[in-house]
């Protein structure tokens, strides 16, 4: 949204500057974007008058000029034709950067002669694009007056519209929150009735589900030409392009009060009257772009006789536009339903200054007064006889009033603001407040309790006003901060992470006809409002997202791909119908190696799987069972994991060929869905208190011992008997190598285990040494009958 000081000084009485209304818009919570101030770019331009130009004496085409600046008189060398004597211009001195052209002046002799500066054209200065020659200003304008002052120039101020108030897509609306924080007194912006001189002939009529309220009249004898400048201008300003009195009329309006209005060539109307209805199957419109839609059953037309003649709150049809032959108008002045209009910019792809504002909610309570400002503008500006109104349906029921206790402002937000002043802030926010009553205006609809009240005030009163205070404690929250559910979702990142996968994100959502191949699809999980057409549908599994990214990635050039998300899936549209599912896909396409292949990636991708739920505390009497998984599975290559008969917790394996033929994707594919809900907690343990860290200053020593035990001995029966031999100083135990063959007897084996003393206190000595490894070997000969190899 842009408007200018000059614009905003016609509703709100004030002596502020640019800066100063920028500092109170952000304090009043308008997101200022930018402001293009044409005084600081044409800082360095000035008026100046040409007393003499005589022809140059080595160039046809230059002159030497004597001009007076704002520097004194100067020679400088112009070869515009239209420099002469007696014009007044404007005149750039030396070091000034030319915007149009973009060099920067510097004393140069042009055929032998110095030009002590430049005097412009309109091009070079970028305020007129098609400028012949130097700037011709009136003789008026006296010399040194700044650039910008002479062509009439402002600052031009450019912020965000959050969603919730378009309001503030009118300058009014941004002149009465500037007046309730205090910059200004806001203008009274009622609107006075014009009289009509007998009925609107056309007939009005609305479908209450395509336009609530239509208001309209009849204006005869108009006549349509160029919009004065001061229109011209202010349009010009804000980035829109002067068409003609008439349709610059409605513009204004849209800037000025957010109240979009059309305007209809009345002589091309047809069967003496208008309608807002929805659209007929197949019914077209050729719209005042030039191109042509399809007005299905959720769009709202306006028709005639003929049939649709524009898109309700979008864009006027090309059939009906005014021109100059123009004498009788037919002014439309509706209101219609923000999410329709919504719906059909996205459905149409086609987008409007009106569409932009009907979509959010224009005022209801200024529909009529819209059309009675508009009427006055066009006889003023266009002259004619204005009908009476005339006025179909009824406007939406306005905000209802609530209760709001002035405390809770300190409650809520901390600031301490007297009644009388809470008051104040929301009447001057257009709010009717009685006693504990508060009703908001019908351009506030986004206010819907004594929360957003608070909010009003409290950016009113200045958010540098809230008060600097600590949060209260909180009690600790026993257990831990995350749930059960949420450590699994992070662990199962970290573990498929640490395995070689690559993390995505892909939407929730998908094709129908995808959804439907993995079990999904039903209509309760179709998408009302879809932001792209080929995802309309909540998605029953990941996989076929992650189908979708890893053909993706083939296409680039990377086939051999390991992906993994974490994320939610959707059985149906009741709360416990939605699932958290880790899915792993694997498209194995390993570069060519005369080793060739490392194993079926199958058992691989398994392994994966099952060190997962490993990583996830899942119990350990998971059951495999095969033939029962799910039709998009290989049926020969697929299993699931479950928990008795129902309770399905992963299903795993290959991916069914005519599946990823649908998807467009080449296999082969594996994956795997595991879904987190099924799993039971575990069971918590009782932890205890870890002993505090002591490290040794001292080297540890290793001793490798050779023993001979029977060949059916574990080898775990002869480390645990080592490991209690002397707790104080056996720090480990590994064994490093098993042995059968020449030089052991017939059904025994040799054991060789590493055992890694650290001494705690002291180096130990040589005696010492030896005592600990008799007890060693004591020990495992008492435990299994090891003895020690010679």
């Amino acid at each position: 949204m842009k408007f200018t000081l000059s614009w905003l000084k016609e509703h709100l009485d004030t002596d502020a500057s640019v800066d100063q209304v920028v500092d109170a818009m952000t304090m009043a919570g308008l997101e200022v974007e930018h402001v293009e101030n044409p005084a600081a770019k044409l800082a360095a331009f000035s008026v100046a008058k040409v007393v003499e130009a005589v022809q140059h004496p080595n160039a046809d085409r230059l002159r030497v000029c004597q001009v007076d600046t704002v520097d004194g008189r100067k020679e400088i060398v112009c070869g515009a034709p239209n420099a002469r004597a007696g014009l007044t211009t404007i005149y750039a001195p030396l070091g000034a950067y030319v915007p149009g052209s973009g060099v920067t002046l510097e004393a140069r002799p042009v055929r032998g002669v110095v030009s002590n500066g430049m005097l412009c054209s309109g091009r070079e200065l970028e305020v007129d694009a098609e400028s012949d020659g130097i700037v011709e200003l009136p003789d008026r304008l006296e010399v040194g007056l700044p650039a910008a002052d002479a062509f009439g120039l402002e600052a031009v101020i450019d912020f965000e519209v959050t969603p919730n108030r378009p309001d503030w897509l009118g300058v009014v609306g941004i002149a009465r929150d500037l007046a309730a924080a205090g910059l200004g007194t806001l203008k009274d912006p009622s609107v006075a009735p014009v009289p009509g001189k007998g009925p609107t002939t056309i007939e009005i009529r609305v479908d209450g589900d395509a336009c609530p309220i239509f208001a309209g009249r009849l204006i005869k004898g108009v006549k349509n030409g160029p919009s004065p400048t001061w229109l011209q201008r202010k349009l010009t300003a804000v980035g829109l392009r002067p068409i003609s009195a008439l349709v610059d009329i409605t513009n204004l309006m849209s800037y000025d009060r957010c109240r979009p209005l059309h305007v209809y060539d009345a002589g091309k109307l047809t069967g003496g009257f208008i309608e807002a209805r929805l659209g007929k199957p197949g019914e077209l419109l050729e719209a005042l772009d030039g191109k042509t839609y399809e007005a299905s059953p959720e769009v709202c037309v306006i028709a005639d006789g003929s049939g649709a003649v524009g898109l309700g709150g979008v864009m006027g049809g090309e059939s009906t536009k005014v021109g100059e032959t123009t004498t009788d108008v037919f002014v439309e002045s509706a209101y219609f339903d923000p999410i329709r209009t919504a719906q059909t910019g996205r459905t149409l792809g086609l987008t409007s200054d009106a569409q932009y504002r009907f979509a959010r909610g224009v005022d209801t309570g200024f529909v009529v007064d819209g059309l009675e400002m508009a009427t006055r503008l066009i006889v003023d500006l266009c002259g004619g006889e204005p009908c009476e109104v005339r006025v179909a349906g009824h406007a939406p029921a306005p905000p209802a009033a609530f209760e709001f206790d002035h405390a809770y402002v300190k409650k809520l937000s901390g600031l301490d603001v007297p009644g009388a002043r809470i008051d104040a802030i929301l009447t001057a926010l257009g709010f009717e407040v009685r006693g504990e009553m508060v009703t908001p205006p019908t351009w506030r609809r986004d206010v819907d309790g004594k929360a957003d009240l608070v909010e009003e005030v409290a950016r009113i009163e200045g958010f540098a006003a809230l008060p600097a205070e600590p949060l209260p404690e909180m009690p600790h929250v026993a257990g831990g901060v995350l749930t059960v559910r949420q450590t699994r979702i992070r662990n199962a990142r970290r573990a498929m992470a640490a395995r070689g996968y690559a993390e995505a994100v892909t939407w929730s959502f998908m094709r129908t006809a995808w959804a439907e191949k993995f079990g999904g699809g039903d209509a309760n999980l179709q998408l009302t409002n879809p932001i792209a057409s080929d995802l309309d549908c909540m998605r029953p599994s990941i996989l076929p997202n992650l189908i979708e990214a890893a053909a993706r990635n083939a296409r680039q050039g990377f086939a051999d791909a390991a992906l993994f998300e974490v994320g939610p899936t959707f059985k149906g549209d009741q709360p416990g119908d939605q699932l958290t599912v880790v899915a792993a896909l694997v498209a194995p396409h390993p570069a060519r190696s005369w080793a060739g292949k490392n194993g079926d990636p199958l058992f691989a991708l398994k392994a994966d799987l099952m060190a997962l739920l490993e990583e996830m505390g899942a119990p350990p009497n998971l059951q495999i069972v095969q033939g029962q998984a799910s039709p998009w599975w290989h049926p020969g290559r697929s299993a699931r994991l479950q928990l008795g008969p129902r309770n399905v917790v992963a299903e795993f394996g290959e991916l069914h060929p005519r599946v990823l033929k649908d998807l467009d994707a080449e296999g082969p594919m594996l994956a795997f869905e595991l879904d987190l809900g099924a799993l039971p907690e575990p069971k918590k343990k009782a932890t205890k208190t870890k002993p505090a860290l002591t490290l040794s200053p001292l080297m540890p020593l290793a001793r490798d011992f050779a023993f001979l035990v029977d060949e059916a001995t574990p080898a775990g029966e002869l480390v645990r008997p080592i490991l209690g031999a002397d707790k104080s100083l056996i720090a480990a135990v590994r064994v490093f190598d098993v042995y059968q063959g020449k030089g052991v007897p017939e059904g025994s084996k040799s054991v060789a285990v590493e055992v890694t003393v650290q001494p705690t206190e002291k180096t130990l000595t040589d005696p010492e040494i030896e005592a600990l490894s008799v007890r060693i070997v004591a020990a495992a000969e008492k435990a299994v009958g090891a003895k020690l190899r010679s």
